[in-house]
């Protein structure tokens, strides 16, 4: 039986887990806290991230970085995309020197403007073709009530994109291989800046043209970066890009579209910040290395700039709306 490690025990990580159980992989569950792991593992449950989800027995679950990752085939990375870098530098001696490493992570990284597949080749050591990215409508809730689901598995070797591919398939988690690491990995993280300009929008209280119209343009925003770093463009139009988009940007399971809606109904960093109880909205600090890798670029991201403004307290979201609206108007393509 094929042996995995997910290390990052909060929604997605733990989803993930039971993914790869399902798909008859043994998993041993990371989690940061030994208490949360020792839950885990007594109860099959992790009541503080999917309350009342049962997890199949094949999940174990450990305090101990090493002991999960010793045998293991594939060790996935499920932790907030801030903290990667700081994190791998504990792990990295703890890693098989042949598992295929997973990013289930969606953020570029602040200061340096990287992927997460970047930040795990330049911390470990390992080449492109042994980074894994998984990457779609990921909503994990809905995934860990086995709701029907696709997804892409990304790798620049194809034979290993196929490979990850088949161990985390299910017959409700349908997974899709992929090349183009860059594209996939891109959706990932603007869709996160995105849903806040749609939660914003939605805290305002405007409909479905304005949603439609902001989640439009921000796809087109997105496809542009990626053109200029090198990415597919088809990958925007698939589940990467825009599958991934209108999930996030649409579902009150999403923490950056519920976060970008407090906002727009006229609360604080702060008071948002509070109601999200430990769990993270990537958008929050990703708007602001995103718009730092456009600028290295030079490619113009209007809404990516209008929601850093926001949430650095410069801007309130009503003068997000009218700088947007009040953009010189031009040819859509």
């Amino acid at each position: 039986m094929t042996k995995a490690a997910v290390l990052g025990a909060g929604s997605w990580g733990t989803t993930f887990a039971k993914v790869l159980a399902d798909a008859g992989v043994e998993v041993t569950l990371w989690a940061r806290r030994e208490d949360l792991a020792r839950r885990i593992d007594d109860e099959h449950r992790n009541e503080e991230y999917l309350p009342g989800i049962e997890l199949p027995a094949s999940i174990s679950a450990t305090h101990d970085a090493a002991a999960a990752c010793a045998g293991a085939e594939l060790v996935a990375f499920a932790i907030p995309s801030q903290s990667l870098r700081e994190n791998l530098r504990q792990w990295v001696g703890d890693l098989p020197d042949d598992a295929s490493l997973i990013s289930l992570m969606k953020g570029v990284e602040l200061g340096t403007t990287k992927r997460m597949s970047e930040v795990i080749g330049e911390v470990t050591g390992a080449p492109d073709d042994r980074i894994v990215v998984v990457s779609g409508p990921n909503l994990a809730r809905e995934i860990a009530q086995r709701q029907p689901t696709a997804t892409v598995v990304a790798c620049t070797d194809e034979s290993r994109a196929t490979q990850v591919q088949a161990l985390c398939s299910t017959a409700y988690f349908r997974p899709y291989s992929n090349t183009d690491v860059v594209g996939c990995e891109l959706g990932g993280a603007v869709k996160n800046v995105i849903a806040l300009a749609c939660g914003i929008g939605q805290g305002m209280g405007f409909g479905d043209n304005s949603l439609a119209s902001i989640i439009t343009r921000g796809l087109a925003e997105t496809a542009r970066l990626g053109e200029r770093l090198g990415a597919d463009p088809l990958t925007f139009a698939g589940l990467a890009g825009l599958g991934d988009l209108v999930a996030t940007c649409n579902s009150p399971l999403s923490r950056n579209r519920s976060f970008g809606e407090r906002l727009g109904r006229g609360e604080t960093m702060a008071q948002a910040q509070d109601a999200t109880h430990g769990q993270v909205a990537e958008g929050v600090k990703s708007c602001i290395s995103v718009l730092e890798l456009a600028g290295r670029h030079g490619v113009e991201v209007p809404i990516t700039a209008a929601v850093e403004a926001v949430c650095s307290g410069r801007m309130t979201p009503m003068q997000m709306l009218e700088l947007l609206m009040a953009r010189s108007v031009r040819p859509e393509s």
